[in-house]
């Protein structure tokens, strides 16, 4: 039994950069605590965002149409290493009273990590605050063989503080100060999906599960051909550069409201790898 505690571990200590890939938010893939329910016949309609106070743009090649915030449902493929490793989703729903909730659900089915039964989780409620997104509450849930583990986050912004409890560590237990613009990591994946144009720097700061941190994207200028599966998309590439030699890269395709491809990078080399499947939803 202290065997498989032992594999289950390091399992997740494998597949957590992979969250890191989705948003930066790995450390804490959270799942709601109800399962999400598809978005209804009736959603609230489509919202036209206006370019967010947290990015710079530097002289765009091309001037691309303002993108829009409505319900989709896309599922992945995941690849580690270059072999699969099992399925993910990337959920947008649209909620009561001008809410919204973006989930990730990340699932080993291959190898070491499938045996392990690893299971990573997050959901991110929000709503949209003039030009952010601005989280009001998170969870995450990561399982695994004899393991289950829970974070809850809230978003005070009436009095521009966060915390977490559950299964946080104690140094990060303590009230965050939140500043306007501040973001989860899932909520920077769809920022970045917003933002995206040829040449642009973007620069947004990560609040998760106790954490702060500057994430800074750069934009490639020209479009280029992504092959996923037997599709072909023209899309943009987002290159988050950490230290280490550890890098993000996010694809983005006009028409597309999901990214179309998310790669992990460590030490240089391609590492997690999520490859689009299939999405249904209105593009934004």
């Amino acid at each position: 039994m202290n065997t498989l505690r032992a594999l289950s571990t390091r399992c997740i200590a494998v597949l957590l950069p992979a969250a890191l890939a989705v948003g930066g938010a790995w450390a804490q893939v959270a799942a709601p605590a109800a399962p999400a329910p598809a978005a209804p016949a009736n959603a609230a309609p489509a919202q036209t965002m206006p370019a967010p106070a947290t990015t710079a743009t530097v002289a765009p090649a091309v001037a691309l149409p303002v993108r829009t915030l409505a319900p989709f449902d896309a599922r992945y493929a995941v690849f580690r290493d270059g072999k699969p490793l099992g399925d993910a989703s990337l959920q947008l729903v649209s909620l009561a009273n001008a809410r919204w909730r973006v989930d990730l659900h990340i699932e080993a089915t291959h190898g070491l990590l499938g045996f392990a039964g690893i299971d990573l989780q997050q959901s991110t409620v929000f709503d949209v605050a003039g030009a952010h997104y601005r989280p009001l509450s998170q969870s995450t849930v990561r399982k695994a063989i004899f393991s289950r583990r829970m974070t809850t986050g809230v978003y005070d912004w009436s009095h521009h503080t966060a915390r977490w409890t559950g299964d946080v560590k104690k140094t990060r237990r303590g009230e965050v100060p939140l500043r306007e613009g501040d973001m989860s990591g899932l909520l920077i994946d769809l920022a970045v999906i917003r933002d995206a144009q040829p040449g642009r720097m973007l620069d947004y700061r990560f609040v998760d599960d106790g954490r702060v941190r500057q994430h800074h994207w750069v934009v490639a200028p020209q479009a280029e051909n992504i092959e996923v599966g037997e599709l072909a998309y023209q899309a943009m590439r987002a290159n988050r550069i950490q230290d280490g030699g550890d890098d993000t890269v996010l694809w983005v395709a006009s028409g597309v409201p999901t990214p179309i491809r998310i790669l992990q990078r460590e030490d240089g080399a391609d590492a997690t790898d999520l490859r689009l499947v299939e999405y249904k939803g209105a593009a934004p």
